[in-house]
């Protein structure tokens, strides 16, 4: 004989309702924690974990309309790397991404957009006040020209380029216009070992998939030991 009370009428008619009720919505619990982190995944790149472009984007636009003239826009472009992957692997190739996207969230910090926008290229845009972009940028070339040693114990030495601007430079918080200007930056100093600072006149340089037209005047930040 059964020692649990037996529940009669009402009661138990609610206990029923309540237990086949929580069926579907422990279902539906399960679907959503896969659907968001499903959509997580999406939004970030599966080699390195940046945000995709997308992302990266729509985060990059709440930064600067945050904190404005504090911030810094950056583009990073690795250096040679297509010879990386040709003498030593792609598993080498992989591994230079991986470490130059652990070397710019830890530059940037948690608040940063950090995204790989495809290939060897990826940005930032991150609070700081102009009185110190000069030398954390200095400090980031010092970062992504230290070698990388891979799992095997190889060393490979590794450098990139940078590009950056803030808005108080070309008076405007448009992500577009500062992108395009930090991209063209960073093409006027291309393997140059130092960060370069955009100026108002790199905002108009003609552009297609990073490539520009002339040579307007730059600063260069931090040329690498």
């Amino acid at each position: 004989m059964s020692t649990f009370p037996r529940v009669q009428g009402p009661l138990r008619q609610r206990t029923l309702l309540v237990t086949t009720a929580a069926v579907p919505l422990t279902g539906w619990a399960v679907h959503a924690v896969t659907l968001h982190r499903q959509l997580a995944k999406n939004r970030r790149d599966p080699l390195t974990g940046l945000l995709r472009r997308d992302a990266y984007t729509a985060r990059a636009r709440r930064i600067l309309a945050r904190h404005g003239d504090d911030t810094v826009v950056a583009f990073i472009d690795q250096d040679h790397f297509k010879a990386v992957n040709d003498r030593m692997g792609h598993a080498a190739g992989d591994a230079v991404l991986t470490a130059t996207a652990a070397r710019l969230t830890a530059w940037a910090g948690p608040r940063a957009a950090i995204g790989r926008l495809g290939g060897d290229e990826f940005a930032v845009v991150t609070p700081m006040s102009q009185a110190r972009a000069e030398q954390r940028l200095a400090q980031l070339v010092r970062m992504l020209h230290t070698p990388v040693v891979l799992e095997d114990g190889r060393t490979v030495d590794v450098a990139a380029s940078v590009g950056a601007v803030t808005p108080a430079t070309l008076g405007t918080r448009d992500l577009p216009v500062l992108q395009r200007a930090a991209d063209a930056a960073l093409y006027d100093g291309k393997h140059s070992g130092t960060a370069y600072l955009a100026t108002p006149a790199h905002a108009s340089v003609p552009s297609m998939n990073g490539r520009r037209a002339g040579r307007p005047g730059t600063h260069r930040w931090g040329r690498a030991a």
